[in-house]
């Protein structure tokens, strides 16, 4: 919250209390305020499904920060985007830095968070004075911790370590906090997990009803495991009890790994936890996935069956995938064209014309034809709203549960024992079973079962491969894109140490004197 929000919402409170009492006990009877809300169960159910609001723009963000910060994925030069998407840009070319975290997807990362934050505090503060049963109450500190947890892992997987705020902000003193280490913030998430998990979350049984993007017992293990891993001393042991639990839940693979992210079949048996997209024409519940995604188009309307240019506002291009991410799936991999496919057209000038989709692996020009790859696991047309779609977004899938465990016991020493649960994901996808398993086999596996679902970066910095691996890449994009080593004298994709998070957007440090920089920016 910034001093000039916090400055008016202190006058409104100022005003209010030197009204008279008889003044403050009347409400408009159309109004809900917070007085007469956070009453109900119904009440706490609102301000639970606004809670998870944040979803939506992590998701999107991420495949700029967490996607194309790997080596899956890079972008097309426009130069039309020079401007306004610079700040999306340089941290794809690990030339980011205090300027463009304060715009962008950064920015929006940090404040989003926050914002989730508070919502969640506030209902978490209210709850126990509210006319709920203990039965209800319960519930909803199960589902609003873990939602905590959630953003603030999301907050120091992208910052290190953040300021805790954990109560309803209505005094200075608690808008403005110092950081905490990341080690303080761990320590609270598992906290808050720890207690979500003994007031009991649902195990989905019925995926049809019981799994419409909301906290279970499943999500909260998946999620416990992975701050387990994650933090400077892991708890393996905690971690592979999670897991395996999840495993005797009742989730299942799909039998076609296409089926994952079919909009027609959101919220299936393998989905963890997903995003929730809707467009009926007259919400904002939609996701712009496919048309982001999609190279900048002329005529789209031939790409998505109906019209709009994603040239501008809902810019095209973005998150492409790269040649060697292509070339590194294995043969016969169901998962290549099911994540990604060549777009086929013809150029003039800055503007490229669709003429068909086609298979990516051993992709061929033809001669006069322009291509782009790109991400197919987010396009299904034809749409019916323009620059709108319905896709859905995977959190957790039962896959990554699956590779996660395999990770944890791999990093035990228990490499056999990884064996079963790698070969399930790699049976699946129509490819050999392993004979034995590395920690490059785990993350090669991770990064063509998850490409595209924002989690490459992170698997990269937790398995300790991001340097020798984002080097190479860099290289590699040097060589293919000339302009890019002009764009920083060379500065670009040196992987510094201290680029494994990013700047804190100056905005928040202008007004919060407590809160420091990250080193190096």
């Amino acid at each position: 919250m910034s001093k000039r929000n916090l400055l008016i919402v202190l006058t409104g409170i100022f005003i209010l209390s030197s009204c008279s009492q008889s003044f403050l006990d009347l409400y408009p009877e159309t109004n809900v305020t917070s007085a007469s809300f956070y009453k109900t169960m119904t009440h706490f159910d609102q301000a639970l499904n606004a809670s998870y609001t944040g979803f939506r723009n992590i998701a999107n963000n991420g495949l700029f920060m967490d996607e194309m910060r790997s080596d899956n994925a890079f972008y097309t030069i426009y130069y039309g985007d020079r401007g306004p998407y610079n700040a999306t840009e340089k941290p794809c070319l690990f030339i980011d830095d205090e300027v463009s975290a304060n715009a962008g997807p950064i920015r929006d990362r940090w404040t989003v968070n926050y914002q989730n934050i508070a919502k969640v505090n506030t209902i978490l503060d209210r709850v126990d004075a509210s006319e709920l049963t203990d039965a209800e109450k319960s519930k909803v500190k199960a589902e609003a911790l873990f939602l905590r947890a959630f953003y603030y892992f999301d907050l120091v997987k992208c910052f290190g370590g953040v300021p805790l705020s954990l109560q309803e902000v209505t005094t200075a003193e608690q808008a403005f906090l110092p950081r905490s280490t990341a080690e303080e913030c761990y320590t609270q998430m598992l906290t808050d997990l720890n207690t979500a998990i003994e007031l009991g979350l649902p195990v989905p049984v019925d995926f049809s009803k019981d799994n419409k993007g909301r906290a279970t017992m499943g999500a909260a293990k998946m999620l416990r495991a992975y701050i387990s891993m994650t933090k400077s001393t892991p708890d393996y042991k905690t971690a592979e009890q999670d897991l395996v639990a999840i495993t005797n839940m009742n989730y299942e693979l799909l039998e076609n790994y296409e089926d994952v992210f079919d909009p027609s079949n959101k919220n299936h048996q393998e989905s963890i936890l997903e995003v929730q997209f809707t467009e009926d024409g007259s919400t904002s519940q939609y996701s712009t996935f496919a048309w982001r995604l999609a190279p900048k188009c002329s005529n789209l309307v031939d790409m998505m069956g109906i019209g709009g240019s994603n040239y501008a506002g809902t810019s095209g291009g973005w998150v492409v995938p790269t040649k060697e991410m292509v070339d590194s799936y294995e043969a016969g991999d169901a998962r290549l064209p099911a994540s990604i496919v060549v777009v086929e057209g013809y150029s003039e000038g800055d503007n490229f014309y669709y003429e068909s989709i086609k298979e990516a692996k051993g992709y061929q020009k033809p001669d006069g034809k322009t291509y782009h790859y790109m991400v197919k696991k987010y396009f299904h047309p034809p749409y019916s709203y323009s620059l709108r779609s319905t896709e859905n977004f995977p959190i957790y899938r039962y896959a990554g549960a699956l590779l996660l465990l395999s990770e944890c016991l791999v990093k035990q020493g228990k490499n056999t024992e990884a064996l079963p649960y790698i070969n399930q994901v790699r049976t699946r996808a129509g490819i050999p079973p392993l004979s034995s398993c590395t920690l490059k086999d785990v993350s090669d596996e991770m990064r063509h079962e998850l490409a595209y679902e924002n989690h490459r970066w992170s698997d990269l910095k937790r398995t300790g491969l991001v340097k020798e691996v984002m080097t190479a890449h860099g290289q590699r994009i040097k060589e293919l894109h000339p302009w890019v080593k002009a764009t920083n004298n060379d500065g670009c994709y040196i992987i510094d140490d201290f680029r494994m998070i990013y700047a804190i957007p100056t905005r928040e440090i202008d007004i919060n004197n407590l809160l420091e920089q990250n080193p190096g920016y």
